[in-house]
């Protein structure tokens, strides 16, 4: 089944519209992705090696974690889930506003910071991505 995505104005105000993942957006369309920081307390950042298959910066290092929210979806909702996916790491963001937002052509990008020790050894990468 193909991911959709909701639709955002330039004020960040839902249209009421989605579409598929790869779709094409109008100029005054956008959409909302969520990165995720992972920082420990040696102010370490974790970060992740993409395969090299992916089509946008194959086999590039990145930040822990990001990806696009679906249709639906919050911005604290979207950003747990994309960290379990890719980490198999549960992180409750229910209560956190993002730490900043990027506009970018065509969307938003929620920044969060998360200040926790993970033990590197039970994470359960997503090898599709990671």
């Amino acid at each position: 089944m193909m991911e959709r995505f909701d639709i955002y104005d330039k004020n960040r105000r839902l249209t009421g519209r989605t579409a598929e993942r790869g779709q094409e957006l109008e100029a005054d369309e956008y959409r909302l992705i969520v990165h995720v920081s992972i920082m420990n307390n040696q102010n370490q950042l974790l970060i992740q090696k993409r395969q090299p298959h992916k089509p946008a910066w194959p086999g590039f290092w990145d930040i822990s974690v990001g990806g696009g929210a679906l249709a639906g979806e919050t911005s604290q909702a979207a950003a747990a889930r994309e960290t379990f996916e890719e980490l198999g790491l549960a992180i409750d963001l229910s209560e956190v506003a993002p730490y900043f937002m990027v506009k970018f052509p065509n969307g938003f990008a929620d920044e969060y910071i998360v200040h926790q020790d993970v033990d590197l050894t039970v994470l359960n990468l997503q090898t599709a991505e990671v």
